[in-house]
């Protein structure tokens, strides 16, 4: 384990410690700026299977805070679970990297969580966290929640049972019109950069098996304003108030909230997901749609341009409408050009 020797001296860790890494599996719920950081933590730290799980493409605008990506990904349009697959694997060829270009769903969690020891957050959207939260707190799998805006960023372990969950501090998501997003606010790369490292660190405790050392509190930085605070939680655990891991209610997870439009933050356009599992045949879709306008594809995606919009399908049945932030035009744009 020469490749470890460094880590494996930090007592904590040790031998004993990289065996349970090199035989767990971590999921990566987003592959964008915390995600690409916390991927690469994860497989240079040598956790055995890393799940990369993401339903976007790399854009220019990405490569100020997303790791792992370049100019090269960009042109080639790849989506971002690949892209990154491939720069990790020549990182770390011992451990098992496997891309999944989908949006995470109640339909798919439980698929894309099997096997996992911990989930990670790298999500764009409040809906996703809960979601995550509802599934770990149901099935008692530890997960690990962050966010950044700006300069600020936030996050705090789970280990169902034991400490607070998402839902305790924030059982809505926070209302639209009060929410900083990075179109407003911006991001800054090296407050990414540290969320995500304490986001990684707290999965390596946990992969490890020194869930003794894992933080039960809320992490608050503020990289510009200097200041770094720890806040305890768990009054809001003990007091049963909690939808998730007091009451046992799991809207997100049953499907009865969530699977609405997304518009996606900094990125004027929206995603739509189909009311089903049901996938597109990429190769029959181009051929169907090249009369219209410009169409460029690879193995993952097809994108139509077409009356100053970017129309791009996903095999999965997304679609992703740039030029757009109403989902109601996004809908009309989908279905007069691609159908519905």
């Amino acid at each position: 384990m020469s490749r470890y020797s460094r880590q494996t001296r930090f007592a904590p860790i040790g031998d004993d410690g990289q065996r349970r890494l090199s035989e767990a599996t971590a999921l990566v719920a987003g592959c964008g700026a915390l995600g690409t950081h916390l991927a690469e933590a994860l497989v240079r730290a040598g956790v055995g299977r890393v799940r990369l799980v993401d339903r976007d493409y790399v854009e220019l605008s990405n490569l100020q805070r997303q790791a792992l990506f370049d100019e090269a990904d960009v042109a080639a349009g790849l989506p971002k679970a690949v892209a990154a697959a491939a720069k990790l694997r020549r990182i770390n060829s011992e451990v098992t990297v496997e891309p999944v270009v989908a949006d995470v769903t109640h339909r798919n969690i439980a698929e894309l969580a099997e096997g996992a020891g911990v989930v990670v957050d790298g999500a764009d959207n409040f809906e996703l966290r809960l979601l995550v939260n509802d599934y770990c707190v149901k099935h008692a799998l530890p997960w690990v929640y962050g966010g950044v805006i700006g300069a600020e960023g936030q996050t705090m372990p789970v280990l169902p049972g034991e400490t607070a969950c998402l839902a305790c501090i924030a059982p809505e998501p926070p209302p639209v019109e009060a929410t900083p997003t990075c179109d407003s606010a911006g991001v800054l790369g090296p407050a990414v950069s540290l969320v995500a490292s304490l986001q990684a660190v707290e999965a390596l405790k946990i992969l490890s098996g020194n869930l003794e050392a894992v933080s039960r509190k809320l992490t608050v930085v503020d990289l510009w304003s200097n200041r770094i605070r720890q806040l305890a939680v768990d009054a809001l655990r003990d007091s049963g108030d909690c939808p998730a891991c007091g009451r046992g209610e799991f809207p997100w997870l049953e499907g009865r909230r969530g699977a609405e439009p997304v518009v996606l933050c900094g990125r004027n356009a929206v995603q739509l997901s189909p009311p089903s599992d049901a996938g597109i045949d990429l190769v029959a879709m181009q051929a169907k749609l090249a009369p219209l306008g410009q169409v460029t594809a690879n193995p993952y995606l097809l994108r139509l341009e077409i009356e100053g919009y970017q129309i791009t399908l996903f095999a999965d049945g997304r679609a992703i409408v740039a030029g757009v932030e109403d989902p109601a035009e996004a809908r009309s744009v989908l279905a007069r050009t691609v159908g519905s």
